[in-house]
């Protein structure tokens, strides 16, 4: 199978290209400086060269605080939505199956249930989350060979991302403030793709929900795995004698330009449901992360 995957040069699409590769599949990567997704002729000469089976569509703007800076708008919503909606609408003309990668901000983040893949509760707090949403109605609304997958708190060799924030707070501080009323579940890159392989090579469409499991955690909680694996791991600097993590609400932590979800658990039965292996608990996840990473 030949699959082009956006996003290649970002923490997910790298995996993915790896992943489609360990696998033998033809996988073609291409980021923005090898494709700008806003520009639909673009989009449309390079699939119609390439001709793929499917499209992984991991490209997208992800800084949600910068997102809300009114300079900024105009190219988020090019990024998730226009650049989204380019995509799905040749992925319809030369009938290729696409899968968009989402996320739970497309939702309001309040209360404590966790969110089904196909509820349509929209109701975005955010920038980036409404972008997002605009990106998953173009492509619901222009495919019938589809997969929409949210995922949550993303982590990965590739990039930066919160646990790397955090192994270098842990080196500068002694004493962390971490938001505990934020509710989640951590996604590793490196799992995740395993399994967008198994999904894009099926024809079991639809919206799915996609994090590791180990239960649902607070970012405090997750921090204070990630210490205490590290220190297990011999870094000492990470142990609880020399290190407090301090948990806090969102208000006490301070407000950030984005509106940020107090419930951010994502219900993934549907997975298995649908003949899908779950991805591994966080907590082995981030075993296997910290071993890869220099830190």
């Amino acid at each position: 199978m030949k699959v082009f995957v956006t996003g290649a040069g970002g923490q997910l699409g790298n995996d993915v290209l790896n992943e489609l590769a360990k696998r033998g599949h033809e996988a073609v990567g291409t980021d923005r400086h090898t494709l700008d997704i806003t520009h639909s002729e673009d989009v449309s000469r390079c699939l119609r060269e390439i001709s793929p089976d499917a499209v992984i569509h991991c490209a997208a703007w992800t800084a949600v605080d910068a997102a809300e800076e009114a300079e900024n708008h105009d190219n988020v919503y090019l990024a998730n939505a226009e650049g989204t909606k380019n995509i799905a609408e040749v992925c319809r003309d030369l009938d290729i199956k696409m899968m968009y990668i989402s996320t739970d901000y497309v939702f309001d983040g309040q209360g404590t249930e966790p969110w089904h893949p196909d509820c349509r509760d929209y109701k975005p707090l955010n920038v980036y989350g409404q972008s997002k949403l605009a990106g998953e109605l173009a492509v619901s609304g222009l495919l019938e060979k589809y997969f929409i997958v949210r995922i949550a708190w993303a982590f990965g060799t590739h990039g930066n991302n919160f646990v790397k924030t955090m192994l270098k707070l842990g080196k500068k501080y002694d004493t962390i403030r971490v938001v505990s009323d934020q509710i989640g579940t951590p996604t590793y890159t490196f799992d995740l793709a395993r399994l967008l392989v198994d999904m894009i090579e099926t024809e079991k469409y639809g919206y799915y929900h996609a994090t590791n499991e180990g239960g649902y955690i607070s970012w405090y909680d997750f921090t204070k795995g990630i210490f205490k694996t590290a220190a297990e791991m011999g870094h000492s600097e990470y142990s609880e004698e020399k290190l407090n993590v301090i948990p806090v609400t969102t208000e006490e932590y301070g407000v950030s330009k984005a509106a940020r979800p107090f419930n951010s658990r994502l219900d993934r039965n549907k997975l298995a449901e649908n003949g899908f292996t779950p991805l591994p608990t966080w907590q082995d996840a981030l075993k296997r992360y910290l071993k890869e990473i220099d830190f």
